[in-house]
C-alpha cells in the first residue's frame, strides 16, 4: 500500500480512537454496518477504501470528510495542537453587554463544559474562534483584531490568525 494509503489509515484510526471506539465498538455502534475486520484493514492500509465508503465513514464518525484525508487538515497527517487564544475574563466583564454578549455567553458555555471557573482567563481554541467569527459575522482575523481592540486578547494573538 502507498504512503498515502497508510496516512489515510492512520487518520481513520485517530478519528476512531478520539471517539473512544475500538474496532468492535465501531461494529456494535453501527449495528454491523461497519465490520471490525474491514475498518481495521482500512486503518492498516491493507485495503483500499472508495470515496463513497470514505464519505459514509465520515458521516458515521460525524466528521467532515476532509478530517479523514491526509493533508486535509493542518499538519498533513501529523497531529498538531491547534493554536489557542487566552481571553481575559476580567476585561470581558467590563465591556458593555451589547458588545460582549455573544462572547460572554460562548465563554460561559465553555466554562460550564470544562468545569473551569478560575475567573481570570480562559483559553479558547481556533475552532472556537471560527465559531465566534460566525456569531459576530466577521472573518476570524477581523474578530481577533476586534477582540484585541476591546482589550480581551493580547497583541500577540494577531499571529494566530496566520494559521487559520
Amino acid at each position: 500500500m502507498s504512503d498515502y494509503g497508510k496516512s489515510l489509515g492512520a487518520r481513520l484510526r485517530a478519528i476512531r480512537q478520539q471517539q473512544g471506539l475500538s474496532l468492535h465498538g465501531v461494529e456494535e455502534k453501527s449495528h454491523g454496518r461497519w465490520k471490525a475486520v474491514v475498518v481495521g484493514s482500512y486503518e492498516r492500509g491493507d485495503r483500499a477504501v472508495t470515496v463513497h465508503k470514505l464519505a459514509e465513514l465520515a458521516e458515521f464518525y460525524g466528521v467532515p470528510i476532509s478530517e479523514l484525508l491526509p493533508g486535509g487538515h493542518p499538519g498533513n497527517g501529523i497531529a498538531e495542537r491547534p493554536p489557542k487564544l487566552v481571553i481575559d475574563l476580567g476585561r470581558l466583564s467590563s465591556l458593555p453587554q451589547e458588545q460582549s454578549g455573544p462572547l460572554a455567553r460562548y465563554i460561559a458555555a465553555i466554562q460550564h463544559q470544562r468545569g473551569d471557573y478560575n475567573g481570570r482567563v480562559l483559553t479558547i481554541r481556533s475552532e472556537d474562534l471560527r465559531a465566534l467569527s460566525v456569531i459576530y459575522d466577521l472573518e476570524p482575523s477581523a474578530l481577533v483584531t476586534q477582540l484585541i481592540g476591546w482589550g480581551v486578547l493580547n497583541d500577540e494573538a494577531q499571529t494566530i490568525t496566520e494559521t487559520l
